[in-house]
């Protein structure tokens, strides 16, 4: 709401001086409050790009955690992990019978200790 009281105040945006009417105005005019606006919308994306990379970040290490610790056995997937080969190398060596696979439920496991035999041969 305006009223008869004129302020001298420092534009946000471009630091000029000018006469505002009311004592939240805080940009010159609208070209510089769309402006900041603007910038205000980017700063925005880039904290939620940031802090979606960081989740994932997260998730990852959380996955190699998973894989540091005493199971028996593995899925196939976590065995690929432990390994650093991809899941269908690790299907095809169970096609091939380098590997025995079990089927528990809809997944198939793998002992641990097959996969380090496979180190000692």
């Amino acid at each position: 709401m305006s009223s008869n009281i004129y302020l001298l105040k420092n534009c946000q945006q471009c630091n000029k001086t000018f006469t505002a009417r009311t004592t939240v105005t805080k940009y010159c005019g609208s070209s510089c409050s769309k402006k900041a606006w603007k910038l205000r919308k980017r700063a925005e994306k880039i904290n939620t790009a940031i802090s979606v990379t960081e989740i994932t970040n997260n998730s990852k290490d959380n996955t190699n955690t998973v894989l540091n610790t005493n199971k028996e056995y593995l899925s196939i997937t976590e065995a690929s992990q432990l390994i650093g080969v991809s899941r269908w190398t690790i299907q095809r060596m169970v096609q091939n019978g380098r590997l025995k696979a079990v089927p528990f439920g809809r997944k198939k496991i793998l002992s641990k200790k097959q996969i380090e035999n496979l180190f000692n041969e």
